[in-house]
């Protein structure tokens, strides 16, 4: 039998341009459908994100498509959050400032500003020059920008707007019980994810074996593999952000490379 040698996450193409708008569209209906199927009971349930419940998720993923076209909105909740949570990081800090921002809003009308600032923040970041969202730091308002892949705003609308959508809508379903429904561009986050782990990798060679709908065979590092890992690459995508297991991260192989995998990390 012969088995297919393991593409390399390293050569995993960044999500261009073009492909970024459809993938962000199709995010936000996906997220605007799973906060549509809630029951009202499902508002309140609590999430991965410590101190959040569903409806802060929703509150919250409203605020980062609403900053897109309207970047005064984000630097204001920076310096908010500066005095109302100061004990919090400049992003943690914000991303509150942003769920404060709604709290009387009802359920029905956050799904509804969703789909509005969703579809208003991808067109409005697609009027920017590439070149101009480039040269924009994310950094001087948030420090932590400096560990991504890219600090800039174009790193931002390509890449983790959708991914941190993509997460929190994970996390939706976790906490309700509602199953993740997966269409064509959720492989293309999930691969930008393997992308900015294997650019930051500096262990022993990986073979990651994921299965379900956006699973695939992908190497970390070269050379023969150290340890395989085998789990659902929803799971693993869990992992990486941090977040509480909900399933096996099974590693096979040396145990000190088996470490290096439990310990990797990538921002969401």
């Amino acid at each position: 039998m012969v088995t297919t040698a393991p593409a390399a996450a390293l050569d995993i193409p960044r999500t261009l341009v073009t492909r970024a708008r459809s993938v962000n569209d199709a995010e936000v209906r996906a997220t605007v459908a799973a906060l549509a199927g809630l029951a009202p009971g499902d508002w309140a349930r609590d999430t991965a994100c410590a101190g959040w419940t569903v409806r802060d998720v929703a509150a919250h993923v409203v605020g980062q498509f609403e900053e897109l076209p309207r970047p005064w909105l984000m630097i204001g909740r920076v310096l908010l959050a500066r005095r109302r949570h100061p004990r919090l990081t400049p992003l943690a800090g914000h991303n509150q400032c942003q769920v404060d921002a709604r709290r009387s809003v009802p359920p029905d009308d956050l799904i509804a500003l969703l789909r509005r600032f969703g579809r208003q923040g991808v067109r409005g970041v697609d009027r920017v020059p590439a070149g101009v969202r480039r040269r924009i730091r994310l950094s001087p308002l948030f420090p932590e920008s400096k560990e991504l892949a890219e600090d800039s705003m174009d790193y931002l609308a390509r890449v983790l707007i959708a991914r941190d959508t993509w997460m929190h809508r994970v996390d939706i379903c976790d906490a309700t019980g509602q199953e993740f429904a997966f269409g064509s561009h959720d492989g293309e986050i999930v691969g930008q994810v393997l992308l900015d782990l294997a650019l930051r990798w500096s262990g022993p060679p990986v073979l990651l074996d994921l299965g379900g709908p956006v699973g695939g065979r992908w190497a970390l590092g070269r050379g023969a593999p150290a340890v395989t890992v085998h789990a659902d690459a929803v799971t693993l995508m869990r992992h990486l952000s941090g977040r509480p297991p909900r399933g096996p991260l099974d590693c096979e192989g040396a145990v000190d490379a088996a470490e290096a995998v439990r310990a990797a990390r990538v921002a969401f």
